[in-house]
């Protein structure tokens, strides 16, 4: 079978409408391709062709089947791959900490040199707005940053020994391969943190990107395999394979690969922790958020309204930590909503690439169909749309930013995650029922509140407060800082990558 796979890009404004046609073979259609196109010739500035192969582990391949917007790699090439890995394992782990920051700190400055492209290709193949692409690229590149550092830091402690002469010295060894399984919503970002730790920790990397944006998985595997070569180093440390539901199952269930990162959906999270516990392996699992923020009657309203469009419309919708519940108090409630949906009537929807546009479309037709059947659910269930509701009259997967009231706080439509943007907002009247109902939902990602009252401060941030994984004060649910470890709990999974102690899931402990 052939080798590699053709993907054909059509109209950006319309590109979450059909992003992709795949090909079989070259013909006189090629000359169509937007990557042959004057306007999209910086797509060859990432190394991308008219055919693009979806596996590489030292080389580049792919010879399964070729399926709508998607390469698969073959079992054969899987095995393959992880092999490879293996090897290579045995040339990276051999190579001082410092040295391996060394390298890492040489990838973040390949991917600076290409940020805006890269961001650009993230725009055109996710769909988020061009800003929001060239921002991801960046925290690959600060995670980058960290990690050189931190690869002169990491270790344990020496501890005093109950033994006369002796002493306890606490151990750290990189797990050895780790698997990394990311989603479509930050199809570079969240890549970016558990490559850059893994890597100075001393670990090889098998990355599998989301099936929809197969080019972004591509490119920033081309960027990385540079520096390495010009290394000398085995490109199979940073391996990656464009595949299915078959490649994520075959590393869940894999004893080789001593670490699987996942970040998805709680369903499937579900799914790959309970595959790769039956082999008594690590997991780590960044999954749903049914974020809240909550507003009570001291809080300064010019910080609030402006909060709470932010991280319920940015990414429409399509952020793990995107604020899905807006809590209000019963004192202040009609003014927030009326300031809040005249805030959202002002959101300007368009081509993401246009500077001025500030939401884009969903990622795929079948988000719109899951933004409609919200929609009616919360209807059915008492919901009233004050703003939005109706899928947009224009090429893509556009819809309107939503916001419903009159919603039990209980209501399954409100605790159920839908990854779209639908804001519900909630009426609550004390402190202790603001914070029972941040904390009953099934997710413990991010959360928020609102207000000048320290003492409320303290006690949000204890331990009869909110259960996140991110607890935050005046300031929205979405969005992290690299520096602090980022997930959260309960459903979310209890993962944590980036900073803090992170790098620790990345690494084995022994005590000599």
């Amino acid at each position: 079978m052939q080798r590699c796979f053709t993907l054909t890009i059509v109209r950006h404004w319309a590109l979450r409408k059909k992003l992709f046609t795949i090909s079989y073979q070259q013909s006189a259609a090629m000359s169509t391709l937007l990557i042959n196109q004057p306007k999209y010739a910086w797509l060859k500035e990432l190394g991308l062709s008219e055919d693009n192969d979806g596996v590489y582990n030292g080389n580049w391949g792919g010879k399964g089947e070729v399926k709508h917007a998607r390469g698969l790699a073959t079992m054969a090439e899987y095995e393959e791959t992880v092999q490879k890995l293996r090897d290579a394992w045995k040339v990276w782990a051999d190579i001082p900490a410092p040295k391996r920051g060394e390298i890492v700190r040489q990838i973040g400055d390949a991917l600076r040199k290409k940020i805006k492209v890269l961001g650009s290709l993230v725009s055109l193949e996710m769909g988020k707005i061009y800003v929001e692409g060239v921002g991801e690229v960046q925290e690959y590149v600060d995670v980058c940053d960290y990690a050189v550092g931190l690869s002169r830091m990491i270790g344990g402690p020496v501890l005093p020994s109950e033994r006369p002469g002796h002493a306890l010295i606490e151990m750290w060894n990189p797990v050895g391969l780790v698997g990394i399984i990311t989603a479509f919503n930050f199809p570079v970002a969240v890549y970016g943190w558990n490559n850059a730790i893994a890597l100075i920790c001393g670990n090889v990397c098998l990355w599998k990107g989301a099936p929809t944006t197969p080019l972004t998985s591509v490119a920033v595997t081309k960027i990385v395999a540079e520096v390495l070569e010009q290394n000398n180093l085995p490109g199979a440390i940073c391996s990656m394979t464009c595949g299915g539901a078959d490649i994520g199952t075959a590393m869940s269930k894999d004893e080789r690969v001593d670490l699987v990162s996942f970040t998805g959906s709680t369903h499937v999270g579900k799914m790959v922790a309970m595959l790769v516990q039956e082999r008594f392996g690590r997991n780590l699992l960044e999954l749903g958020g049914n974020n809240a923020i909550i507003v009570f009657e001291d809080a300064d309203l010019n910080l609030v309204v402006p909060s709470a469009v932010f991280a319920s419309v940015g990414t429409a919708g399509q952020r793990c930590t995107t604020t899905r519940r807006l809590m209000l108090h019963g004192s202040i409630h009609d003014v927030v909503v009326e300031r809040v949906a005249k805030a959202y009537k002002q959101v300007r929807i368009g081509d993401p690439w246009d500077p001025s546009t500030m939401y884009g479309p969903l990622h795929t037709k079948q988000a719109v169909d899951q933004y409609l059947a919200a929609i009616e659910q919360a209807k059915q269930q008492g919901g009233t749309v004050v703003c939005g509701g109706k899928v947009m009259d224009r090429p893509g997967n556009y819809v309107e930013p939503t916001i419903i009231t009159g919603l039990a706080h209980d209501a399954p439509i409100v605790h159920t995650e839908t990854f779209v943007p639908i804001l519900y907002v909630l009426k609550f009247q004390t402190e202790e029922e603001a914070f029972a109902w941040n904390n009953e939902v099934k997710q413990g990602l991010s959360s928020s509140i609102f207000t000048k009252d320290m003492g409320r401060v303290f006690r949000w941030l204890g331990p009869k407060g909110s259960d996140c994984g991110i607890v935050n004060v005046n300031i929205p649910t979405s969005g992290a800082e690299i520096g602090g470890a980022f997930g959260g709990e309960k459903h979310t999974g209890g993962g944590r990558e980036s900073g803090s102690d992170s790098w620790k899931q990345y690494m084995r402990r022994s005590t000599w």
